[in-house]
């Protein structure tokens, strides 16, 4: 029996750091970490573990102090901002608008990298794709403002997903969403990995992490504690010791997937 083939590492972090001006110690220290073709890989720790500013450094919007971050092998800070738009896509936690944009010129926005180009063509089609698996089709014509905190994250989501990139970079995609749409978002995640796509997810709901993540890279004070699949990451010890917080682990009772509980 052959052993199926390693997915290809499309984005890599190489004993990365991170040390603000002034700041006592290392936001990140040391970090290495690799996004895989057709994987779900979740970021996951507690606040001020170094989330954010991995997230940053692999967006190539925070330049690391010592390290390398490449995007299929070649130096992400030596590619054009527009190439690495075609070849990347980045959903932040905040996504501020100041112009009264509609939601479908919100999401159009996602397609500015592919102009001039013969993909130029698909505009409509990723637009009207985008709008529909994230459920805003009906918001299409309101105007951004007017739209609770939820509904502008799943625009801002959809804007991503009408880059039509494989690699993509989501940083706490369900923090405004409600039960549903945060499941909507999670199995949309899971479902571009499962096409193909490397999939970035910080997430802090760990129980989001270990249902739909194919790997975890748990964080804890600017270094990487342990990353590998779900249930081996996020043990109740690993848990308790890094968020300080007793918790048990144990298999839902239908699904078998194991859920993480604070002990209260």
């Amino acid at each position: 029996m052959t052993d199926a083939p390693t997915p290809r590492v499309r984005l890599e972090a190489s004993g990365v750091s991170v040390k603000p001006d002034g700041a006592a110690r290392p936001v990140l220290a040391d970090v290495s970490i690799a996004f895989r073709a057709g994987e779900l890989h979740a970021l996951v720790g507690p606040n001020g573990a170094g989330k954010s500013t991995l997230f940053g450094v692999l967006a190539g919007d925070i330049t690391p102090d010592a390290g390398t971050v490449t995007l299929d092998g070649a130096p992400l800070r030596g590619i054009r901002p527009r190439d690495l738009a075609r070849q990347r896509a980045v959903l932040l936690q905040q996504n501020a608008v100041s112009f009264p944009f509609t939601v479908e010129q919100v999401v159009r926005m996602g397609r500015a990298p592919w102009a001039r180009t013969p993909l130029e063509d698909d505009d409509d089609a990723a637009v009207a794709a985008a709008l529909e698996v994230t459920d805003i089709v009906a918001l299409a014509h309101r105007g951004l403002p007017s739209l609770s905190g939820g509904e502008r994250a799943r625009a801002a989501l959809a804007r991503v997903l009408a880059q039509r990139t494989d690699v993509l970079l989501l940083d706490e995609p369900t923090a405004a969403l409600d039960l549903r749409h945060q499941e909507d978002v999670l199995r949309i995640a899971r479902g571009r990995a499962r096409e193909g796509a490397a999939v970035a997810l910080v997430v802090h709901d760990l129980n989001a992490a270990l249902g739909y993540a194919d790997r975890v890279t748990l964080l804890d004070g600017g270094r990487v504690v342990a990353s590998g699949a779900p249930v081996e990451v996020l043990t109740a010890d690993a848990v308790a010791a890094v968020y300080r917080q007793p918790v048990d682990v144990f298999p839902h009772p239908g699904s078998g997937v194991p859920l993480v509980a604070p002990r209260r």
